[in-house]
C-alpha cells in the first residue's frame, strides 16, 4: 500500500510537512515516570515515525480508519499489537494502559471537543496532551478570562490543565488543505486533584453561564431560583467570560449553599 486516501467523513487532513511533525513531537515533556504515549489518528504515521525515534516512549497508535491501520501495520511493524483499530471516543482507555499515559495527535476537527471531554474524564491518568487542532479552537482553550474567545471548554480544561498555545500551522502543509488554519497546543496537568465544590454542579454553572454569554450571571443562572439577597452580590453583575476558574468554583459553592 503506497498511500492512504484522506476521507472527508472522518475529517482527515494529513500533515505532509516533516519539520512541523518533528516540532509537534518535540513539544512532549513527559514526566519521567510516564512511558506510554497514545497517538490519536496517526493516518500514515507522519508523527509516529518521530515518536519511534524516542526509545524512552512506548508508543501506541489508535485509528478508526481501517486503511490507515493496514498502512501502519505494513510500514511500522515494530509497533506490533500497539496498532489499535478503534474509535477513540468509544475506547475503554483503562484496557489499553495500566497506568498514566500522554496523548498526542493531529485531532480530527469535527470531534476535537469530544476528545477533550474524554480527556477530562481521564484527567487522573492523562498528565499531558499535545495536539494539533483548528486555530480558533486552540485560541479558545488557551484564552484567559475576559477574552471573547474564552468559553465553556476553556474553563473546564483550565481547571485541571495548564494550556499553552505553541504555534500556528498554515493550510498548505496538509493534504488535502483544510479551509482554516490550525494550531498546536499543549495541556499539562496542574496540581488540582479535585475542585473545592460539587464538580457536577460546577459544570452546570459554567454551561449555563456561557449559554447566554451576553447576559449577566443574574439572568444566566435564573433557573437556580436563588434568593434575591444572594443574586444582589456583585458577582451576579458580571458575565461568564469575566470569571476565572476560581471565581466559578466560588460561584458554584454559592449556588450549592442556596439551592
Amino acid at each position: 500500500m503506497s498511500k492512504v486516501s484522506p476521507k472527508k467523513h472522518l475529517g482527515q487532513h494529513f500533515l505532509v510537512d516533516q519539520n512541523i511533525a518533528v516540532k509537534i513531537v518535540d513539544q512532549l515533556i513527559l514526566p519521567h515516570e510516564v512511558k506510554d504515549v497514545l497517538e490519536i489518528g496517526p493516518g500514515m504515521g507522519v508523527l509516529t515515525q518521530y515518536l519511534l525515534q524516542h526509545p524512552e516512549y512506548r508508543t501506541t497508535v489508535l485509528d478508526i480508519d481501517r486503511e490507515s491501520i493496514a498502512y501502519l501495520q505494513e510500514h511500522f511493524p515494530v509497533l506490533g499489537d500497539r496498532i489499535i483499530s478503534a474509535d477513540f471516543l468509544k475506547t475503554d482507555l483503562s484496557s489499553l494502559f495500566p497506568g498514566r499515559f500522554a496523548i498526542i495527535g493531529n485531532f480530527p476537527y469535527n470531534i476535537s471537543s469530544q476528545i477533550f471531554f474524554k480527556v477530562l474524564e481521564h484527567r487522573d491518568v492523562v498528565p499531558e496532551v499535545v495536539c494539533m487542532i483548528q486555530k480558533e479552537v486552540a485560541e479558545r482553550l488557551a484564552s484567559p478570562p475576559g477574552s471573547k474567545a474564552y468559553g465553556i471548554l476553556s474553563v473546564l480544561l483550565q481547571a485541571f490543565y495548564t494550556i499553552d498555545y505553541k504555534f500556528t500551522v498554515h493550510e498548505h502543509v496538509f493534504h488535502p488543505p483544510p479551509k482554516v488554519k490550525s494550531a498546536v497546543i499543549s495541556l499539562v496537568r496542574n496540581e488540582v486533584e479535585r475542585l473545592d465544590c460539587n464538580e457536577v454542579l460546577f459544570k452546570q454553572v459554567v454551561k449555563l453561564g456561557f449559554g447566554t454569554r451576553r447576559k449577566t450571571l443574574r439572568n444566566s443562572l435564573r433557573s437556580f431560583n436563588l434568593p434575591p439577597e444572594v443574586t444582589a452580590q456583585p458577582v451576579f453583575d458580571k458575565r461568564a467570560e469575566q470569571l476565572s476558574v476560581a471565581d466559578f468554583v466560588a460561584l458554584t459553592q454559592l449556588v450549592e449553599q442556596n439551592t
